[in-house]
């Protein structure tokens, strides 16, 4: 059994595929329009057959109030790994992506977390 769609919650489908593509680096896989919103997926583009995001329209009350209160406990919404997370901190800053957690290291591993300005707090990840 693999993993082949997770779906993360977004504000504005049209700013979250800005977003996860031009400034996440993303590659725009599917771009239906499935009545009033899209099935908007993303992948790596280090492995575009691999798990897709799913780019879900927020209009659900129960869903837009979980996003809203992990967005201010802090919790990130979901968890994307990285090979090097001092680099992808410095290359995010550059493009104006605002942290919420520095690159900091946890026992094995080296996170970060940012805003991904579409209502979710994302986690980078390095093990070490």
């Amino acid at each position: 059994m693999n993993i082949i769609v997770t779906s993360l919650f977004v504000e504005d489908q049209d700013e979250a595929l800005k977003f996860y593509s031009e400034t996440l680096g993303f590659v725009k896989k599917h771009d239906l329009p499935i009545g009033e919103f899209r099935w908007i997926t993303v992948v790596s583009p280090d492995n575009q057959q691999g798990t897709e995001l799913v780019l879900e329209p927020n209009v659900h009350p129960a869903a837009k109030e979980y996003q809203q209160k992990i967005f201010a406990e802090g919790v990130p919404a979901t968890m994307f790994g990285v090979d090097d997370v001092q680099k992808e901190y410095e290359r995010l800053l550059e493009h104006g992506v605002i942290f919420t957690v520095v690159p900091t290291e946890m026992g094995t591993v080296k996170i970060a977390v940012f805003d991904d300005t579409c209502g979710n707090l994302i986690q980078l990840t390095q093990m070490l």
